[in-house]
Parts: C-alpha cells; structure tokens; sequence
C-alpha cells in the first residue's frame, strides 16, 4: 500500500533528486564561503583597527572590489553564452581567487588590501555568472528556486562554518579585545587558504558541462535583445542596491555600540546560520507561490531592518537586527536568481546573470561612497552620523518595492 506524501515529504524528495551539477556547485560555495567568510568578514575590522583606515575609504576599497567584479561578469557571463559552456570559465574564476588571496598576509597599506580585493574580485566577476547559468540549465523551471535556494544554504552554511573557524582563532590569539591585531588576521588568513583550494579542485573534477541546445541568434552583448520585464526588473534593482551599501558599514555600526572583535563575529554567526535555514525552503515557496511575493517580503523587511540599524542604540538590539537580516538574504537572494531563469531564454542566461550582477555591483561604488559621506563626511562637512547611511538606504528599499509590481506585471514579448 502506498503512503501518500506531504508536501514536506515531497519538497525534500525534490532536494535529494537535483542533479549532481547542483549539489557540486553547493559545496563548491560551501567550501568557498568558509575561506572567504573567515577572512573579508574581519577585513574593515583589520583596516579601521590595524592600519587605521577612515570609513570613507573603507567604503572606497569595498565599492572598487565590488565594481571590478561586476564588470568582469558581463562578458564572463556573455562570453559563456557565446560559448555554449559555463564549467571551465567558473573553475577558473574560483582559482583566481584562491591565487590572490594569500597576499593579504602581506598587506600592511589600504593599498595592498585594494590590489588584493581587486584580484580577488576579478576572480568572482569570472566565475559568478557562468555558475549561475551551469545551474539555471541544469534544472527545469519548476524546481529553479529550490536548486538556487539550495544554493545559497550551502553558501551560507560555509560562510558561518568560516565565521566559527575564525571566531575560534580570534579567542585564542587576542580573547575578547574590541580591536583587532595584525598577527590575528594574519593567521586567520593562512588557515582560509585550505578550504579556497579544495573548492577549486570539486568544481574541476566533480560537475559535468551542460551544452545549451537552442537554437537562437547569435548572442550579442546587449540589452535590447531581452525580456523587456527582465530589463525594468533590473532597474528597479539598481534603484534599490543604491541605498544596499556594503555590509562592512553594518560591522562598523556594530562595533562602534561596543562590540568587540569576537562579538561581531558572532552576529554574523547568526546572520549566516538563519539566511541558510531559510534560503532552501524560501526557494521552493517561490516555486509554488510566486517569486514577486518572496521578493517584496524581503525587500519590507529589509526596510524594517535598515530602519533598525539607524536607531538602535544598545550592542544587544544588534543581535536581532542581524537574524532578520539573514531572513531578509534567504527570502531573496536565491529568489531573484530563480527570476532571472524564469524571465530569458536559456541560450541568454550567462549574459543575463552577467548584466544583473553588474547592475548591483557597479552600484556597489556609489553606495559604499554614499554610506561613508553620510556617516563621518568628506572635506571639511563630519557627516550626518551613523544612523544617515541605513535611514538612506530603507527609503531607497521602500521605493524599489513599490516599482517591483509595476516591472514584473509588464508582458513577456512572444518568442
């Protein structure tokens, strides 16, 4: 006798069937985000503390690292499309990386740390968009937001798994100091470079290339050849990484409310373990329910969230605002992948994801600089203050959420 199954039953079923492509790119994340996490979580950290480094230039380092790398996914996204094939792009993007990021040991200028952050964003612009698409072809579309959500779990599972890992040496090297000490990164840096290597080596030996089949014009590096909701989608997504600057200034915030060293790294303990328990399920919710809905949910709570962060007032308050960050992370970041596949074809996918990443890092500069300015000022003007930059950015959100409707209820051009 058969026994029916619940849709719990049903959706964890579908997790253990996704193809092997999906599951090797999880851990090659996994194992990426543990080295990655452990390191450029205590990076503004290293900057403010060891080589006392203003947040305006903070700002400057994070939003440049984030530009480099959102030019580069264009044409890494659009060349994979050119080619029909996204593994060896994305295996070298991630080699790149683990190649640069042992010269931060050696860093001892904001300078050093930019030309590092820059090749290791280069790496990232490489690989981001052709791993993508590796799995947005590899899954059909009614299982796309659990494969991404999948995705993002394991990612993020790696990023608190590398959050502990540091957290443990930052205890034994210097214990609860609120400053970080040079020797302390440094060791935290040699020991990243383990995971960095072996992510490499599952993503060369463990996927398998998925050659795109249609038949479609030659691809073109260029916006008018797609989904006109796609297009207005990813306006609006510029409106909102406008005010999204870089999460460093929510260590900062942090840390300023008397937070020391291990403390902020158990936030984004938390941060990370909570955005990886909701990003599987959110992404299969949006299979059922619609992606818009998980979007604009996030997005609201991102408001209530930034809001937060420009009142709060006591190192306590800070640990709830970083768990609803991570619930905010989980219902969207997987999700808007999932959009992307649902709204272009897939012999275009590397070219769209190419253009979307670009999209929110090239406002990544303007953000970071924006943020900084408004926090502690430029020239002879100090600043509005701490609370300025996340007041900006939730006005910015709520503006974003009400155009989302608008964008995605445009109709799709017949094909």
């Amino acid at each position: 006798m058969s026994v029916p199954s619940t849709p719990a039953t049903t959706e964890r079923m579908g997790v253990r069937s996704l193809p092997r492509n999906v599951w090797v790119v999880t851990f090659t994340s996994f194992l990426t985000d543990i080295s990655s996490e452990m390191v450029f979580n205590l990076l503004p950290l290293f900057l403010a503390s060891a080589l006392g480094v203003r947040t305006s230039v903070i700002g400057v380092i994070e939003g440049v690292a984030d530009t480099t790398a959102s030019l580069i996914k264009v044409f890494s996204g659009w060349w994979s499309d050119r080619l029909g094939s996204r593994k060896w792009l994305a295996v070298a993007g991630y080699a790149l990386s683990t190649v640069a990021k042992p010269f931060l040991y050696l860093a001892s200028s904001w300078g050093g740390v930019l030309i590092v952050r820059f090749a290791d964003r280069v790496g990232k612009g490489i690989r981001t968009a052709p791993r993508d698409a590796l799995v947005a072809t590899t899954v059909d579309e009614g299982r796309r937001g659990l494969a991404f959500g999948l995705h993002r779990a394991g990612d993020t599972a790696g990023a608190a798994v590398g959050l502990v890992l540091a957290l443990i040496v930052v205890l034994a090297a210097q214990g609860n100091q609120v400053a970080l000490t040079r020797d302390t990164f440094q060791t935290v840096v040699l020991l990243s470079v383990i995971p960095a290597v072996l992510a490499v080596l599952v993503l060369a030996f463990g996927a398998h290339e998925v050659r795109v089949r249609e038949k479609h014009a030659p691809v073109r590096l260029t916006l008018r050849g797609l989904d006109r909701r796609y297009r207005l989608f990813l306006l609006v997504i510029v409106l909102f990484t406008l005010g999204n600057s870089a999460d460093a200034f929510l260590i900062l915030r942090a840390n300023t409310l008397g937070l020391s060293v291990a403390g902020v790294m158990g936030l984004l303990i938390v941060f990370n373990v909570v955005y990886a328990l909701i990003s599987e399920p959110a992404g299969a919710l949006s299979d059922r329910l619609g992606r818009q809905r998980l979007l604009l949910s996030g997005w609201l709570l991102y408001v209530a969230v930034y809001l937060g962060f420009a009142l709060v007032n006591a190192a306590w308050q800070v640990w709830l605002l970083y768990a609803l960050y991570g619930v905010y992370y989980g219902l969207t970041y997987g999700v808007s992948k999932a959009l992307i596949a649902d709204l272009v074809p897939r012999s275009q996918l590397g070219t769209a994801y190419g253009v979307y990443d670009a999209a929110v890092g090239l406002m990544a500069l303007p953000a970071s600089l924006i943020a900084g300015v408004l926090w502690q000022g430029v020239g002879g003007w100090d600043g509005l203050g701490a609370s300025a930059p996340f007041t900006f950015g939730a006005i910015m959100a709520l503006l974003a959420a009400a155009l989302l409707p608008l964008a995605l209820r445009q109709p799709a051009p017949a094909r």
